[in-house]
């Protein structure tokens, strides 16, 4: 194969990005470069994830999808990449091909082919986008709830035997309409999440308690069903609300740039805590009304201060000067895993300083 060089990298990338439908034209241009360093070949193992391999050929990983030439349907729906093949950086076209290994003696084979779709063992040893195992709690409990539905949320009505909370295997009585439902999520309302520049309120969250199953439903309308416990993460009782259990499978989108410019900030730090480092979650003030969708990768940066430049000296003390906001400073990536109507939660991927409330998230430039 033919060296490629980082000049020859750089107009080649930009050339497919040019024709990748992958990215709207609302957003800026994203320059793919590949890592002058790139081996010629990468072998998937078991634990490799597309971030991960990407990373091994890309300075950044959220390109994956137009070296693959990728259109949005695959983006959202990709084909599955298994331990075993091989990905070939083919240099003379600038693009990543997948390949399998042939032969008893090990030798590999370049079948020259996209991301391939097999049937057998699909999401089991199919290489994920990123490690499932951080988030998956966060894809299958309530997180945040919209206003329409705390109106109509069914509640806890009593518990048997009048106990203040019950557990695993107790008795609970519900008012409310199931719409047809037979399994639910028991929460109660958090903190409300705060813009941290205007401070307005733009999401509840939810604190997740356990789960529900019918067991006798009302024949009246507006009658009592008869639920039980069938999880208690934490104690529940009389009050609480109840959430349809959404289908919630981890969905493998490929890292990608969002379709519109986003420009967001960091509105918490799960758990509460102040600061967020790398495999971490934080929620951001941007959702599905402003673009996002999973699998977006945005840039994180530190906020530049704000700070007063020095005025000319007058009298005894001076006059200060005109106010002047520093420049944000990159410190990291989020994947953007569960997106809402306002909010956004995302796992922070690389970062090189702790990220706080405030900070910046915001399409790559």
């Amino acid at each position: 194969m033919k060296n490629f060089s980082t000049s020859s990298s750089r107009l080649l990338a930009a050339a497919m990005f040019c024709g990748v439908t992958a990215v709207s034209a609302h957003a800026k241009p994203i320059v793919c470069e590949f890592k002058p360093n790139a081996p010629d070949s990468h072998t998937v193992v078991k634990g490799d994830t597309l971030w991960d391999i990407s990373g091994t050929f890309l300075d950044k990983p959220w390109c994956w999808p137009q070296v693959w030439g990728m259109n949005k349907e695959e983006i959202a729906n990709p084909h599955w990449i298994y331990p075993g093949q091989i990905v070939w950086f083919d240099r003379e076209a600038g693009r990543l091909r997948l390949g399998n290994k042939v032969g008893g003696d090990g030798s590999t084979g370049d079948m020259r082919l996209g991301p391939q779709l097999r049937t057998e063992g699909l999401g089991k040893e199919a290489v994920r986008s990123i490690p499932s195992g951080v988030i998956e709690p966060f894809l299958t409990q309530p997180l945040i709830i919209e206003d329409d539905e705390m109106a109509n949320a069914p509640r806890i009505l009593a518990t048997r035997g009048g106990h203040v909370f019950i557990g695993k295997g107790d008795k609970a009585y519900v008012r409310g309409d199931l719409k047809g439902g037979t399994s639910f999520q028991v929460f109660r309302p958090g903190k409300p999440l705060k813009d941290p520049l205007t401070q307005k309120v733009v999401a509840q969250e939810a604190f997740y308690l356990g789960t529900l199953k019918l067991e006798t439903e009302s024949k009246e309308v507006g009658g009592v069903h008869t639920f039980v416990v069938a999880a208690a993460k934490e104690e529940m009782g009389k009050g609480d609300m109840l959430m349809a259990m959404p289908p919630m499978p981890m969905q493998n989108y490929v890292p990608h740039p969002p379709e519109v410019d986003v420009h967001a900030n960091v509105l918490a730090v799960y758990n509460g805590v102040t600061h967020a480092g790398q495999n971490q979650v934080v929620s951001i003030n941007r959702g599905k009304i402003d673009g996002l969708d999973v699998g977006a990768v945005l840039q994180l940066y530190h906020r530049g201060d704000t700070v007063t430049e020095p005025g000319s000296s007058t009298g005894r003390y001076g006059t200060a000067g005109k106010m002047v906001k520093l420049p944000d400073e990159e410190v990291g990536s989020l994947f953007i895993f569960r997106v809402f109507k306002h909010v956004s939660y995302g796992l922070i991927m690389q970062v090189t300083e702790p990220i706080v409330v405030g900070d910046v998230a915001k399409t790559a430039e």
